[in-house]
């Protein structure tokens, strides 16, 4: 008896001193996060009831960081995974990016003098597509033909132009195009911190610069197609992508420049649809406006087949654009339309739809600024940030059974509409072969910042309906773009001028220009815009 009781009294013991332990170590880990709250300034506090919903949430994250990685599985949707509780829960304890990018002040954002090493910390992945290129090895550069793309030197810091189209052989939107792109050259140049100013004095390089829409040979320029399997043959054929002329501004009445859309957006965002409002004040349609004739050779009936899917649609606003008498969007003296929307407006929706033209579209860096859903085919073009989006492909979706319980609630028992596009087996569009190469990974509805959809908008329909029935996925996906692009500066004045001089670093050291071919200094930068290229 006596040492049964010894027994007892023993476990008691180690009892209370396992909970002693445990509640102090839970002490000093609250103290701990308490006085770094308060040192950093922020308005935080840490609460056991957030402790231990964090602990919960802790299952989310594990999963998280796999998919991450590209390695989402499409049947986790179909599994029943509620990704609209996820999302809940990350909107009460995590901000929209997850926690991974702080956020920058404006005086980082339009500081256009950052160092190169400032420059990288500061924008992750900004990058990218320059050294994917350099890391392809040295290439020849060979002289323009008289119609070929513009030439220009740099040396020590300034811009010669040694070759340049007759603005004759131009369109109003070339020429424009061409001038911008020297003033963006020019504006990284000139704003060249001290501290960087030996990595580009020391520097005699030739630029070739295409402002074309389609990319060809050796050049800076502003697309590339997005499938690998397209990459040019010529061993010495590369594509630097270069910022939109549009960072220095775009002369349509509706659309103006980067800078000035991003200020009007900011407003926008900022004052009507805060918090609570994005569900309540934002218009639940699908908006688009476009020409209907601009396609792609590669899906040559895309705006054609979107007009055709939302006419009539009640969750549609999508219209073709009506120009007015010399406009035509294709390179007329003046441009607008009787139905066109001031850029901004675009962000009045929840969703907005994004097409491509013969190439890429200059609208989409204006529609990834907006907290809205961007719905668009795979983007089969490439632009210098187009690699950062995220794409939560429709077809991972279980979008059957948002439809059959749409279909139940209204009343019906039949779905009798043709699927074009979709597989018999389960319905769904099967992303070809050139989208799995051109985007490897894939993101569940908790981690994307924009949505795929089948490249006949097929599915568009019961996507929308999808997302209005998860509305904080769909808030999330909208706030996570918003927050990326704008919030982590990618598309401001700071980022813009850190991108041109490392491209120009980039191209600089692994361009060997033909010898011989380029012994005049060139026209200095200056006299060259005063004429802009007149006969």
């Amino acid at each position: 008896m006596n040492i049964t009781n010894l027994k007892y009294r023993q476990r008691r013991r180690l009892c209370k001193l396992a909970s002693i332990v445990f509640f102090s170590c839970l002490t000093l880990w609250l103290l701990f996060h308490y006085y770094f709250f308060f040192r950093h300034g922020s308005s935080s506090v840490v609460s056991l009831t957030s402790i231990f919903s964090s602990l919960s949430f802790s299952s989310f994250s594990a999963s998280d960081s796999s998919k991450e990685s590209g390695n989402f599985s499409p049947s986790e949707e179909r599994e029943g995974v509620d990704y609209e509780a996820i999302a809940s829960s990350r909107a009460r304890f995590s901000s929209p990016r997850g926690g991974s990018m702080r956020k920058l002040t404006d005086e980082v954002l339009n500081n256009v003098s950052l160092d190169a090493e400032t420059c990288r910390a500061t924008f992750p992945g900004l990058m990218k597509e320059i050294d994917d290129t350099v890391a392809k090895g040295p290439f020849r550069v060979k002289r323009s033909s008289d119609l070929g793309p513009m030439q220009v030197r740099i040396r020590e810091g300034k811009i010669y132009v040694l070759h340049a189209q007759r603005k004759r052989d131009l369109n109003r939107e070339m020429v424009n195009s061409r001038t911008a792109a020297l003033h963006q050259l020019h504006r990284a140049l000139l704003t060249l911190p001290p501290s960087d100013r030996s990595l580009v004095s020391d520097l005699d390089t030739i630029l070739t610069l295409n402002i074309l829409d389609t990319p060809f040979g050796t050049a800076l320029q502003y697309t590339r197609n997005a499938d690998p399997v397209h990459a040019p043959s010529d061993p010495d054929a590369r594509t630097f992508l270069i910022p939109h002329f549009s960072f220095w501004a775009w002369d349509l009445p509706f659309i103006g420049s980067i800078s000035r859309a991003a200020s009007a957006i900011t407003s926008l965002e900022t004052t009507q649809f805060q918090g609570n409002r994005w569900h309540s004040h934002k218009d639940p349609r699908a908006v688009w406006r476009g020409t209907t004739w601009f396609n792609s050779i590669h899906n040559p009936q895309l705006r054609y087949k979107l007009v055709s899917t939302a006419k009539g649609k009640p969750w549609a606003d999508v219209q073709s654009l009506e120009w007015t008498p010399g406009g035509g969007g294709s390179g007329g003296e003046h441009k607008n339309a009787t139905n066109s929307l001031a850029i901004e407006d675009f962000c009045k929706y929840k969703y907005v739809l994004h097409t491509e033209g013969i190439s890429y579209s200059g609208r989409f860096q204006f529609l990834q600024m907006c907290a809205s859903v961007t719905l668009t085919p795979p983007i089969q073009w490439m632009q210098h940030t187009t690699h950062l989006v995220k794409p939560l492909f429709s077809s991972d979706l279980d979008l059957d059974k948002a439809r059959s319980l749409r279909m139940r609630k209204n009343g019906k028992t039949k779905d009798t509409r043709a699927k074009p596009g979709k597989t018999a087996k389960d319905g769904m569009w099967t992303p070809h072969v050139r989208h799995e190469r051109a985007w490897p990974k894939r993101y569940d509805p908790n981690e994307a910042n924009i949505v795929f959809v089948s490249p006949d908008w097929s599915d568009l329909e019961d996507t929308i309906h999808w997302l209005e029935e998860h509305p904080k996925v769909a808030e999330g996906i909208a706030r996570r773009q918003r927050e990326l692009f704008v919030g982590g500066g990618y598309f401001g004045p700071a980022a813009e001028a850190c991108y041109w001089r490392e491209l120009v670093r980039g191209w600089a050291k692994m361009a060997w220009p033909e010898k011989g071919e380029f012994e005049e200094l060139g026209v200095p930068y200056e006299e060259f815009v005063m004429s802009n290229g007149w006969d």
